[in-house]
């Protein structure tokens, strides 16, 4: 039955005490809460209100004045507030039709936050009861709650964007020069020694001296951080003391997530100042950002904000209207086809850049934003097209997560030019390569060569693969050798939650073990994928805390987990074993950025002089190029890869992935090196400089150690100009 809430005196919400004095009509741009003239301008989008209010609140969380926007312009509601600073704690009222069979879901009786807001208040916990429905037992009981929530609703905050950047510049890393590390903002920091205890786990944490002095000793680049947009603790969380570590439930995409924050006004500036800190120590800042869902989840999900403020307008809905097309399996979809979710989205990005100076982002499940009105994924959405044309979002590093649930979710190598794609392929090639599996070999030669044949058919680069072995998602490195199922007890949910495809292997042994044996071909398989990821074509992407062995002791989905349990374990770092890994990390960094050949910006190419790899060549044990047969033969699992420089250093890298030791002859070919320096064996924790290095000339025999593999670098030899004909 069809109901209008602004016609049901039992549905609408207590009238304020007063209406301040002092409202004109303003503007209706930009979006959100602007400090100007004064006072604040208000503006919102809702093509479906008859009225919208904005309503004023004290630090008590009492309404002291509401405030009906007095303009509307092409569905933008706007009025300006003179006497109203930054600090003024608001939320939104929008009355209009509530008919959930045709998809409007309007309720003055439940505060909103913007949609636009640059800070929160508090943390948004979940409770359906506070900001939605009064929940019955199924979809046909779901009724329309008239309590107001006022007093217990998060608040926005309107903020000031002054902010003191002293002279504040982006790194601008090269695509080729970039190591990506995804490192959470409260797990890396929590019990960081260096850092003060009131910092911990907060932004300015991750600013402090000794938090940046890790990541440039390490060798990155830029840090790639977990979600930090405004999101919420699902009531299922909540109700079993657990909380949404991840933060992949977006509910407010201007705002930082406060719970970062040591101060009380919503992080803004802190954010800022730890973007600053980074920046001057030259690292990037790329968020991981989640637009194609938000935390309001599905019909029976609390309403916070998009749901009771124009629900057709940003959300798909399915052919049942009350219901929401769902691609990622969280509730509901985010329309980016839809001129104002697009909008919303386009103006959150280019504020992120703009006034918060960050680097780039990761998109969450970005196929569910490029699908088209009929939800078909392709490559000519509107999404990827206004940021195509962006003059701002067009600059900065795009980096998709290439899947959904939705039909044809799975599109890694189909975004467009300028985007980058975490490689899934390439983490389940070398995952597999380095567990042994049959037939492995031709997939690791690919992801080695930066999944060309993924990315240059469409014009797009080597960086184009993010490679990323393991990542927040699954196990740590660690966990990854040393378990083969997965051990979520701790998640509440009787071990079904997480993916059971892990293509590990526990080397011997289920989790913890004495066994000297197990323990060293666990140290040496974590070398082996290490070294893989960091000279192998494309970008790398280092998980934080795999650098000196974080565990989460075999949770595999810790998105629930604020506890030891996923934070970084700095004791281990402080281990024999953790120092010797970190070292060794550090030290593969210093030698990828010493190698041009591996961090080629375009396709190896014999006659291409832009390439600094002129190719790549594959021979087997013998020294002799690989035949098809051993490319064909699945228990082939030794090979010798030679990236050819066109001048400075060419690599051999030397793979076993058999249990037994393997002798390879070096290749004497024309254009290769006819000497070379063993740089890196994996039976030892260390790379060696060129003159520590033991020198192997061209046809002379190397033993590898079963599941190890070599590393040698040589000089390009000079090529003449017939030669280069």
């Amino acid at each position: 039955m069809r109901a209008d809430v602004a016609h049901i005196p039992a549905l609408v919400a207590p009238r304020p005490r007063r209406l301040h004095p002092h409202v004109t009509h303003g503007r209706a741009w930009p979006l959100g809460a602007t400090v100007e003239h004064g006072g604040v301008n208000f503006a919102v989008y809702s093509s479906v209100a008859t009225r919208v209010e904005v309503c004023l609140y004290d630090e008590h969380d009492r309404e002291r004045a509401r405030i009906a926007l007095p303009g509307c312009t092409h569905g933008v509601w706007h009025g300006h507030v003179r006497g109203l600073k930054a600090g003024q704690r608001y939320g939104l009222r929008v009355q209009g039709p509530y008919d959930p069979e045709q998809g409007l879901r309007c309720n003055p009786a439940k505060l909103l936050l913007d949609p636009c807001a640059l800070a929160l208040d508090r943390p948004v916990r979940g409770n359906a009861g506070q900001f939605g429905y009064e929940l019955g037992q199924d979809d046909e009981d779901a009724q329309v709650s008239s309590v107001d929530n006022g007093p217990h609703a998060p608040k926005c905050r309107v903020a000031q964007t002054r902010f003191d950047w002293q002279g504040d510049a982006p790194p601008r890393v090269p695509p080729e020069d970039t190591v990506l590390y995804e490192v959470h903002v409260k797990g890396f920091t929590r019990s960081m020694p260096g850092v003060p205890e009131e910092l911990r786990g907060t932004y300015a944490g991750l600013a402090h001296g000794a938090a940046i002095a890790h990541l440039k000793t390490l060798g990155v680049t830029s840090v790639e951080l977990l979600p930090v947009q405004a999101f919420i603790d699902d009531q299922y969380l909540v109700d079993r003391g657990l909380v949404n570590y991840w933060g992949y439930n977006t509910v407010a995409f201007f705002a930082p997530e406060p719970r970062y924050c040591v101060g009380g006004d919503g992080g803004v500036d802190e954010f800022k100042a730890m973007v600053r800190a980074l920046h001057r120590a030259g690292l990037e800042v790329i968020l991981d950002v989640v637009y194609n869902h938000t935390g309001e989840g599905n019909h029976l999900g609390p309403t916070l904000s998009l749901k009771g403020i124009d629900n057709p307008g940003y959300y798909r809905l399915a052919q049942e209207r009350r219901h929401y097309v769902d691609f990622g399996g969280v509730g509901n979809t985010v329309d980016a086809s839809s001129p104002p979710a697009l909008r919303l989205i386009a103006d959150s990005l280019r504020y992120w850049v703009t006034e918060m100076h960050v680097d780039g982002f990761r998109f969450d499940l970005a196929s569910a934003l490029g699908r088209d009105e009929a939800g078909a994924y392709t490559v000519r959405a509107q999404f990827f097209a206004a940021l195509h044309q962006d003059p701002v979002l067009s600059r900065v590093k795009l980096i998709a997560e290439p899947w959904d649930l939705g039909p044809y979710g799975y599109q890694v190598g189909h975004f467009p030019v300028g985007w980058q794609e975490w490689n899934g392929r390439y983490r389940d090639a070398v995952r597999d390569y380095w567990r042994s599996s049959d037939g492995s070999l031709p997939q690791l030669a690919a992801a080695l060569c930066g999944s060309r044949d993924l990315y240059e058919p469409s014009g797009r680069p080597p960086t184009a693969s993010v490679n990323l072995v393991t990542v927040h998602d699954g196990f740590t490195l660690a966990d990854l050798v040393s378990y083969e199922a997965k051990r979520n007890e701790a998640n509440g949910e009787d071990n079904r939650d997480g993916i059971d495809d892990n293509r590990s292997w526990n080397c011997g042994a289920e989790g913890p073990t004495q066994e000297a044996a197990i323990l060293a071909l666990r140290a040496r398989q974590v070398r082996n994928l290490l070294t893989t990821l960091l000279l192998s074509h494309g970008t790398p992407l280092l998980l934080g805390g795999d650098e000196f062995g974080r565990t989460q002791h075999g949770n595999n989905n810790g998105y629930c987990q604020d506890s030891a349990l996923t934070w970084h374990d700095w004791t281990l770092a402080g281990s024999g074993a953790g120092r010797a890994l970190q070292s060794y990390v550090q030290a593969l960094l210093s030698l990828r950025r010493a190698l041009p050949v591996v961090r080629p910006a375009h396709w190896p190419h014999e006659h291409d002089e832009r390439a600094q790899c002129a190719a790549v060549r594959w021979f087997s044990v013998w020294g002799l190029p690989m035949s098809v047969q051993e490319w064909d033969d699945p228990l082939v699992r030794c090979v010798c890869a030679v990236m050819q420089a066109r001048s400075g250093q060419s690599l051999m890298l030397l793979f076993n992935a058999t249990p037994n030791e393997a002798t390879f002859t070096l290749p004497q070919q024309d254009g290769t090196p006819g000497c070379w320096h063993l740089r890196i064996d994996t039976r030892e924790a260390q790379v060696l400089a060129p003159d520590a290095a033991r020198r192997v000339a061209a046809g002379e025999q190397v033993s590898l150690l079963a599941h190890s593999m070599v590393v040698l670098t040589g000089q390009a030899l000079a090529r003449s100009s017939e030669s280069q004909a």
